[in-house]
């Protein structure tokens, strides 16, 4: 019979829930930057541009904590970027691909270990505006850039056991340039929507193919977000003839189809989109149009949030960010409050303030931390309370685990009844995951069966980590063979 202790956190802080409050400030302005929570709870801010549209790409990197609300540089990266991407990878590293700036074709790598970044291997095609997506193999896929704008290049696929790009298929038909492109969202079955194009495509990383799927309504919103119950809901965006809008849909992998949801309370385009522990989406900043006398203008950077609930379908205000801006980034963090950092601020046509080196605090009504993984100590450490699924006793060092073979482990804060799975890293590596839900005769905690990754490295006490809506546990161990 397997025992377990079961551990929980609550977490109390000053703000006032619904509201956003001032941290720290950067060591820097920027805009188009990356933020990438990292496994131990800090989040890497790395390179964007700074104060005025004539401004360069900036190599600079900071690290942001938490505990004390303060930035602190860390070390540079290989070269300057803006408009990159930042992907957190199994082993807790950081690929960082592209953007504009010396050497666009180039990625690199963030050891939070040693605060250094390295030079991996290069895009086959240079490109700008793709997004990175990590698939449930490990592998990233980069989707909807573009090489001579505005015209799209074919995706790629970064491999970070060989530190490599391989090509990941052609788009299977439909327009081949984008303005301003959708961006992709990982799907429950492992599958990627990518809605760059119209009508919008599926990439299955099985077969390394791209399917086309329905039309969606807009073809270029600003956001996607894989919701809980395994939709994806798309928020704002331009289109070249009206302007900025506050048109929302869902897309449903079962259909295949786009439906719409209610308007957000503001025309938006560049804001941000977070996924709330909850389930709830906080949308946030952003440039809007003001419209009257049937014109519709570019009326600036607004400082209003809204919160979408996809059980009523509706989008409510909630407080406002203390300055406008748009092009910053929103991160979720391991407490369940939300990071606003840095973007640039527009007052009205030609009236422009630059970006921000500012950062804020969003505390949500319902504050839920992320998971946490038990241990047979009772405190979170060592020993994971994790066991082989045909047994029920403890993959331990005595008794260790094979690659391919199942196990079960305990967890919380997984939402209730969601079909978003969470993500098992097993000594660096990414598990398949063979059933999530609810833990029989422990109300209010999750059980999460998983198979070993070929390729786990042996030992004794090998690292094991959940990762889920962006955030990884505390960190386990078991023992494999």
């Amino acid at each position: 019979m397997k025992t377990i202790f079961l551990i929980s956190a609550s977490i109390a802080f000053a703000q006032s829930p619904g509201t956003f409050t001032a941290t720290g400030s950067m060591t820097r302005a920027r805009s188009s930057h990356t933020a990438t929570l990292l496994n131990d709870g800090r989040v890497l801010i790395a390179g964007g541009a700074a104060n005025t549209p004539n401004t360069s790409a900036d190599n600079r990197a900071e690290l942001y904590d938490p505990s004390s609300g303060i930035f602190a540089p860390t070390g540079n990266m290989t070269t300057p970027r803006t408009g990159h991407t930042a992907t957190l990878l199994p082993d807790g590293t950081v690929l960082i691909v592209g953007g504009s700036g010396v050497r666009p074709d180039t990625a690199e790598i963030y050891d939070p270990a040693t605060g250094t970044f390295s030079a991996t291997g290069s895009m086959l095609t240079a490109q700008q505006g793709f997004q990175a997506t990590l698939l449930t193999n490990g592998e990233v896929l980069i989707s909807g850039g573009f090489g001579q704008w505005p015209a799209l290049v074919d995706a790629e696929l970064y491999d970070s056991a060989k530190g490599s790009f391989v090509p990941a298929g052609s788009f299977a038909s439909g327009a081949n340039v984008c303005d301003f492109c959708s961006p992709p969202a990982l799907l429950p079955n492992g599958k990627v929507l990518v809605s760059v194009v119209q009508p919008a495509q599926v990439y299955d990383p099985v077969n390394a193919s791209f399917s086309t799927t329905g039309r969606m309504i807009f073809a270029q919103h600003t956001t996607a977000n894989l919701l809980a119950n395994g939709q994806i809901l798309l928020t704002g965006g331009e289109e070249d003839d009206t302007g900025r809008f506050a048109g929302a849909e869902l897309y449903d992998a079962a259909k295949g189809a786009f439906t719409s949801t209610s308007d957000m309370a503001w025309r938006r385009v560049w804001h941000s989109a977070t996924l709330l522990p909850d389930g709830t989406v906080l949308v946030a900043g952003g440039e809007t149009d003001g419209c009257g006398n049937k014109f519709c203008m570019f009326a600036g950077s607004i400082p209003a949030a809204e919160i979408y609930d996809p059980v009523t379908g509706k989008f409510v205000a909630t407080g406002d960010m203390i300055e406008p801006r748009e092009t910053h980034t929103a991160t979720l963090l391991r407490d369940g409050r939300v990071l606003i950092t840095g973007g640039v601020r527009y007052g009205g046509i030609r009236v422009f303030y630059g970006s921000t080196n500012t950062a804020e605090i969003y505390t949500p009504t319902v504050l839920i931390p992320a998971p946490g993984l038990f241990s047979l100590s009772g405190d979170g450490q060592g020993q994971g309370a994790i066991w082989h699924a045909t047994t029920g006793v403890a993959s331990s060092s005595s008794n260790p685990a094979v690659a391919g073979e199942a196990l079960s482990m305990y967890t919380n804060n997984l939402v209730e009844g969601g079909l978003i799975p969470p993500q098992v890293f097993v000594g660096g590596r990414i598990a398949e995951i063979l059933y999530f839900g609810e833990a029989p005769g422990y109300p209010g905690y999750n059980q999460v069966n998983f198979k070993v990754p070929e390729g786990t490295r042996s030992g004794p006490a090998v690292s094991v980590r959940l990762g889920y809506l962006g955030r990884s546990s505390n960190e386990v161990t078991i023992g494999v063979r």
